[in-house]
C-alpha cells in the first residue's frame, strides 16, 4: 500500500504521478493524517472499472441462472461460438 501525504501531492506531482503509472497501484493520500483521496492512473483506473462491469455480467448472469433463465451446456455454448465465428 502506496501512502501520501496532501504536501507529496502538491510539493511533487510528478513523483507521485510516475509512481502511480509504473505500480498501477492506488496511492493513499492523507490530509492532516487522515485518509482523505485515492489517486491512481487511468490506466489503473480503466482496467479496474472493466473489471467491475465484468464482475457485474457474471453475477447478473447467474442470479438469471438461479432464477431459472435458460442455459446452455459447455458443447453447446461451444458450437454456439463456431457457429458465431463461422459467420464473421
Amino acid at each position: 500500500m502506496i501512502i501520501k501525504a496532501s504536501a507529496a501531492l502538491r510539493n511533487d506531482y510528478t513523483s507521485i504521478s510516475n509512481i502511480a503509472k509504473e505500480t498501477k497501484e492506488p496511492i493513499y493520500i492523507t490530509k492532516n493524517g487522515e485518509g482523505d483521496l485515492v489517486l491512481m492512473s487511468i490506466d489503473a483506473f480503466e482496467k479496474r472499472e472493466q473489471m467491475l462491469q465484468l464482475r457485474a455480467k457474471v453475477l447478473q448472469a447467474e442470479q438469471e441462472r438461479i432464477d431459472g433463465a435458460a442455459s446452455l451446456s459447455v458443447s453447446q455454448a461451444r458450437k454456439q461460438l463456431r457457429e458465431r465465428v463461422n459467420d464473421i
